[in-house]
């Protein structure tokens, strides 16, 4: 059902998917906090993500469990996961599988046969995905996009949900190849994950320098999460939360008219229209995690970030002052009127069980 607005209301079926997407993002909470202490901005993004079916770029130095986070995630959901550590000698096939000559016993016949590689899982770890080759990375291109792999001109689809969550050193440069724009374009996420606080860091001795065993509770299955991946996209949002979205990703684009004077001079290139899907979806998941039934333009913002700092490629003088992506996002939304930011009256559980029947 749909308002003259254009909104489309939430039935009781999907208000009570909703509330189990809440429990079970609480539940994967307090699983992953059992093995990583702290990076809680870092969980809640690769989490929205995933609900919101995108793929996430984790950035950070070495040693600040970015790994670890991951292959946590995978124990914690009913889910079959690899992991493909990068390295310049890797080739495509590597990832992707091969065909292979292989003889029937019985009749001596040969044929080919598709041996498939580790991409095929649900969750797949890309560990320093930049210290492998383009030739490599874009072997990635076709599976992040169509959820499918072409080998011997035969399509071989994978299962899903897919996620692909991968991690990039961001302070070697020596053998490492920087991913290309388009790549960097199919990741929802680039998150960038920070040292401990002082606390954390005591916790973390504490925890990782004694002989303790720690047991995860899997929280989810694979057909769970598509479902809650589509009630995430039937949440209402409403036409000027949208247009905010929009406007944030339009006004990165030095072409465009709405584009700030800030941003002609620092930016050589602004985010496409992916971002503004992006910000949308993700606006979506980080309400429905937070236990609302509307988008607000503060959701929109929380996901800006790590929507669109690797989508604003900035020019040669920006770098040369040290404007980061980062600090021109600050100002962007600093800069955007933030409009009502509200979809479906205030949000309550009563009131969208009244709009459902609508």
């Amino acid at each position: 059902m749909t308002s003259p607005a254009g909104e489309t209301r939430m039935s009781e079926d999907d208000i009570q998917a909703v509330n189990k997407l809440r429990d079970a993002y609480n539940t994967l909470q307090a699983e992953i906090g059992k093995v990583i202490v702290g990076q809680r901005q870092v969980i809640d993004e690769v989490l929205i993500s995933i609900f919101g079916r995108g793929h996430c770029l984790l950035v950070g130095v070495p040693g600040l469990a970015k790994t670890m986070l991951i292959q946590t995630l995978a124990q914690s959901l009913q889910l079959s996961f690899s992991r493909i550590q990068f390295t310049p000698d890797l080739m495509p096939a590597d990832i992707t599988g091969t065909e292979v000559i292989q003889e029937d016993r019985g009749t001596g016949q040969r044929s080919f046969t598709f041996l498939r590689g580790p991409i095929f899982a649900n969750v797949i770890l890309a560990d320093e995905i930049n210290r492998t080759p383009p030739k490599t990375q874009a072997a990635l291109l076709e599976a992040m996009q169509e959820r499918q792999v072409t080998a011997g001109g035969r399509k071989h689809s994978l299962d899903a949900p897919f996620f692909v969550l991968a991690t990039q050193n961001p302070i070697e440069q020596e053998g490492t190849y920087p991913l290309p724009e388009a790549q960097l374009d199919r990741f929802m996420f680039c998150s960038h994950v920070g040292y401990p606080s002082e606390e954390e860091e005591f916790e973390i001795m504490r925890r990782t320098t004694g002989g303790q065993k720690v047991e995860l509770t899997p929280a989810l299955s694979g057909a769970e999460i598509m479902q809650l991946q589509e009630i995430v996209r039937r949440v209402p949002i409403g036409d000027d939360v949208v247009r905010y979205a929009m406007n944030l990703a339009r006004r990165t684009r030095v072409t465009t008219p709405e584009a700030p004077e800030f941003i002609k001079q620092a930016v050589a290139w602004g985010a496409g229209p992916r971002a503004s899907q992006y910000l949308i979806l993700g606006g979506k998941a980080r309400a429905v995690l937070n236990g609302r039934y509307y988008v607000s333009t503060d959701d929109i913002r929380s996901v800006a970030h790590p929507v669109l700092r690797h989508r604003i490629i900035t020019n040669f003088s920006a770098e040369a002052e040290g404007i980061t992506p980062d600090k021109i996002i600050d100002k962007l939304i600093d800069t955007s009127p933030a409009g009502q930011g509200r979809s479906v009256g205030d949000g309550r559980l009563p009131n969208v069980m009244g709009q459902a029947g609508k």
